[in-house]
């Protein structure tokens, strides 16, 4: 492709509101440009990109023996009120009504329209399984569309669905879709890990994210140094400390502790290490009002504390309730001691269970208690949980070394679905013995449009976009230097473009008459991996000058070895 054949628009600048460096740089190189909040039109440089990203997946899936399909985008209401979904998933949902008054969605996702395909055409065990798939534009009405086409209104997904006798087969398709992802996200390039993960409105028995790695990336990632074990901190198990509870070894003290309503000031007045203080989250579920404990040093884990019996729709307690339930205001609560008449459900995260002589609020307003235990001072918790996220330096929950931490944007989940849906829709087969039963299914999404961006987030440095190479838009640059002046630099370009165009290489002649700096700059802000420069110097000399994206300097090669280079260059990638 010739750049004065091609739409290349490039700026010095990205607006302002463009906050990730991805989104900067695919503003910058002229990927896709705003239209509206969360939606944004995909330039032709970037839609080659969108492009062999969707090519990767299309072919892995295909080679794993999914079956690719389209459904409509704009889906009738009552497939989602059949499964309850069309109140359920909530404000993101895009409805629509027609000329005729009648209720329609623009999909967020497609188990209610695949399941009705089911429905209608499998009616046998030996029509299972099935794995479809699609790879479409879908809409989620984001509150706050963020990030460029990180966090879009619009984006580009490859969800599959799978369809089985029971679940046994589920976990094979399963385990297959998992070994999929693997190799999917490896010819990316890209630096990537699976990890357990809820499975959140989605639903279902059990579900694995796959999230490149990167310091904007908005997940937290727990993982072993020491074994294969991840998860997404929200899904990862705090284990109970391995010594157990220590005697208590001081009196209670009650100290004045006047305008200290955070641990941290706490620990500093008592000249205490953090984690010998105690937090009390006040919380309503669905049993009423509790206390949730925790060590000074730890978060809350909302996820794991809603899973607990009773605290179904989880939400902090109000000044008010606090007051009510506790007598006192916030930042000085704690569990009533023994000896008080109040009865207040507690439950204490493993942690905090297991401290001796802490320091936690006295349920006065300007006093907190010191050197408190548990079964001395205060009841034993009612609930023993884990309800904390874990920390760098936790035990692995595998058994084997310790967690790290670290940031990782997702951009991949597969779901163990069950038969929610089928049962709900009354997808069902005939057995072997002309039972009737429900259907088992897999749900299986990749984020094409995110992809982009999230490779872009992982290689990237001040010059601009570091592609992988498997991604980029144009695998090499030829750079004529004045060639608009010079026939033979010219003459020389063209015939090394035509013999990489002759190999199947993708490679992007820029013909424009331009100065050598500007030239340099964009094929570098736009990331493409390989660069020939041909110039009336180098032709003097007999050589041209290459340079890989991520190399430091240039070389000289000769002109007749030029392509052979080149070549050599593009396998090595």
């Amino acid at each position: 492709m010739r750049t004065s054949k091609f739409f290349l628009s490039t700026l010095k600048e990205a607006p302002a509101e463009a906050e990730l460096v991805s989104h900067r740089l695919m503003l910058r190189a002229g990927l896709i440009r705003r239209l509206g909040s969360g939606l944004y039109s995909w330039l032709p440089l970037g839609h080659r990109v969108l492009r062999k990203v969707e090519s990767i997946v299309r072919e892995e899936m295909n080679r794993a023996g999914a079956l690719e399909m389209l459904m409509p985008s704009v889906v009738p209401a009552e497939l989602w009120q059949e499964t309850g979904r069309w109140e359920a998933f909530g404000p993101q949902m895009l409805k629509i009504i027609d000329r005729h008054e009648r209720a329609f969605l623009y999909g967020p996702t497609h188990e209610e329209v695949v399941t009705d395909v089911a429905r209608r055409e499998i009616k046998s065990y030996r029509q299972l399984p099935v794995h479809l798939y699609q790879i479409q534009t879908k809409f989620r009405d984001e509150i706050r569309p963020r990030f460029g086409v990180m966090r879009a209104r619009e984006f580009l997904m490859k969800d599959g669905y799978s369809f089985h006798a029971d679940h046994a087969d589920l976990e094979r398709e399963y385990r297959n879709m998992y070994e999929t992802y693997t190799r999917i996200f490896t010819r990316l390039g890209l630096q990537f890990r699976a990890v357990a993960a809820d499975t959140g409105a989605i639903g279902g028995t059990g579900s694995h994210e796959f999230h490149v790695l990167a310091d904007s990336g908005e997940d937290a990632i727990a993982y072993s140094q020491d074994s294969g074990f991840a998860a997404n901190i929200e899904l990862a198990e705090a284990v109970a400390p391995a010594s157990g509870r220590a005697p208590a070894s001081r009196p209670l003290d009650k100290v004045a502790t006047p305008g200290t309503t955070r641990c941290e000031d706490l620990a500093a007045l008592l000249k205490l290490p953090l984690e010998k203080t105690m937090k009390a989250i006040a919380a309503m579920g669905s049993d009423g009002f509790c206390l949730l404990m925790l060590r000074g040093d730890h978060s809350l884990n909302e996820l794991k504390a809603g899973k607990i019996d009773g605290m179904a729709g989880l939400r902090f307690a109000t000044d008010a309730e606090i007051e009510q339930h506790l007598g006192c205001r916030p930042g000085y609560i704690g569990p009533p001691p023994i000896s008080a008449d109040r009865k207040v459900r507690v439950v204490a995260d493993r942690s905090a269970a297991a401290l001796s002589d802490f320091a936690c609020g006295a349920n006065e307003e300007g006093f907190h208690l010191k050197d408190v235990n548990w079964g001395r001072d205060l009841p034993e918790p009612d609930l023993v949980a884990d309800i904390r996220n874990v920390v760098d330096g936790d035990a692995s929950p595998d058994g084997t070394g310790k967690l790290a931490i670290c940031r990782g944007i997702e951009v991949g989940h597969i779901f163990q679905l069950g038969t929610k849906y089928s049962e709900a829709m009354k997808a069902v087969y005939l057995d072997e013995s002309g039972t009737s039963r429900p259907m088992v299914m897999g749900c299986y999404g990749i984020g094409v449009s995110r992809i982009v961006a999230a490779a872009i987030e992982q290689g990237h440095d001040d010059k601009g976009i570091v592609f992988p190479a498997q991604i980029a838009p144009f695998s090499v640059a030829i750079l004529p230097i004045g060639g608009a002046k010079n026939p033979a630099v010219m003459e020389t370009a063209v015939k090394l473009y035509d013999a990489l165009l002759a190999s199947g290489v993708d490679v992007l002649f820029d013909d424009r008459d331009e100065r050598p700096g500007v030239m340099f700059a964009d094929m570098e802000l736009i990331g493409i991996p390989h660069r020939l420069v041909i110039s009336d110097r180098g032709l003097k000399a007999g050589t041209a000058e290459y340079k890989g994206r991520r190399d430091a300097s240039s070389v000289n090669v000769p002109i007749d070895e030029a392509l052979e280079h080149l070549k050599r260059a593009l396998a090595s990638a």
